[in-house]
């Protein structure tokens, strides 16, 4: 549902800086984690710890979603 409704790519805020999600990638865990980047800079974080922006891009209600079926509301 992820792939199919969320609108990439979209640009939020880690650490005071603005990064651009520009895709979301399954771990071998079964995890899923949203490939940010920054110029030539490029870290994965885990989609449960992301914060998102304000307004929330659209099928942003998926990862929502997601994070109540992880438990970590």
């Amino acid at each position: 549902m992820l792939e199919e409704n969320l609108e990439l790519p979209f640009a939020t805020e880690l650490l005071g800086q603005t990064v651009e999600v520009a895709a979301l990638d399954l771990t071998e865990s079964g995890r899923i984690t949203a490939d940010c980047r920054q110029g030539a800079h490029r870290q994965r974080i885990a989609l449960e710890d992301l914060p998102l922006p304000s307004p929330e891009p659209n099928g942003a209600i998926w990862i929502a979603v997601y994070r109540y079926w992880l438990g970590a509301r």
